[in-house]
């Protein structure tokens, strides 16, 4: 009677944690589709290329965690997530080393100037819009972490970070120094989420090196797995298979940057009926 009351109870109680378990994702989804519904008409018209409900909630991101976005850039995915990890949740935002931009060539005197602090004014323009709710913010620059943010974080998010990485590694092992500042920044068995514009079976290896946006997914894994890291997921949400480049065509040309029909209508056009890019999505976990 003993033993049956005792399996009954452990029963019982797992039963219980698994409906709280539920409970409490279904929560943090709805959550998060309410902050994705008070953004403006500007970032809620890029929803149906870059589905951030489902996309976060592949990735696990929860409110409260302490999460790295990679390249925030103009901020889409920051403004999204300050309010959904909210006062108990801490962002940190990293971005390329201030070395890397002269190799891009189009940057000037002044811009990259401004490259070099980054940290300083990133974080101040992210506090000055944050709210009461909002997570709390630090930044580093990739390569260089912080000793004291080690072990700090629970997810990693390289939404469309890794092409211009992976594009100068030759030049200064770019991509080698942030993943393992990205392992560094994890705590152990944490997760990283990763977006990539993603290159077709077609594309020849020239047009694959990020150089035009575009990465092949086994190279991603293989890079991932000399990291630390093992695949642990995949899902096609965010894959576009209208996106089928030519030669000598790059990621830029689509929405949003439209940079080769900018001064052609109809071009643009063409372009803007395909959308964003085809993008893989995979989920990575620490493993050492």
């Amino acid at each position: 009677m003993t033993t049956l009351r005792n399996s009954t109870v452990a029963l019982a109680l797992a039963g219980g944690m698994a409906l709280a378990g539920t409970s409490a994702q279904a929560g943090s989804s709805d959550h998060l589709a309410a902050v994705l519904e008070s953004q403006s008409e500007e970032v809620q018209a890029r929803y149906a290329y870059r589905h951030p409900q489902e996309t976060l909630d592949f990735f696990g991101i929860k409110p409260g965690m302490t999460v790295l976005e990679a390249l925030p850039g103009g901020g889409w995915y920051t403004r999204i997530l300050m309010p959904y990890l909210g006062s108990d949740g801490h962002l940190i935002g990293a971005d390329y080393a201030s070395d890397m931009f002269p190799l891009f060539g189009f940057f000037n005197d002044e811009q990259l100037e401004e490259k070099k602090t980054w940290v300083e004014d990133w974080t101040a323009e992210v506090e000055e819009a944050r709210d009461d709710g909002d997570a709390t913010v630090s930044a580093f620059q990739l390569g260089s972490m912080p000793n004291d943010m080690a072990g700090s974080a629970d997810a990693a998010l390289l939404i469309r970070a890794t092409h211009n990485l992976a594009r100068f590694q030759s030049q200064g092992e770019y991509l080698t120094k942030a993943l393992a500042d990205v392992n560094r920044v994890l705590k152990p068995g944490g997760i990283v989420g990763v977006v990539q514009h993603h290159a077709t079976a077609s594309m020849p290896d020239e047009q694959t090196d990020g150089s035009f946006g575009y990465l092949r997914k086994e190279f991603v894994v293989d890079q991932m797995e000399q990291a630390g890291f093992e695949l642990i997921g995949e899902i096609d949400i965010n894959a576009n298979p209208k996106d089928q480049p030519g030669p000598e065509e790059f990621v830029w040309r689509l929405p949003p940057a439209l940079f080769t029909s900018r001064e052609d209508a109809e071009l643009k056009a063409k372009y803007e009926a395909i959308g964003e890019s085809n993008r893989m999505t995979l989920k990575f976990r620490k493993v050492r």
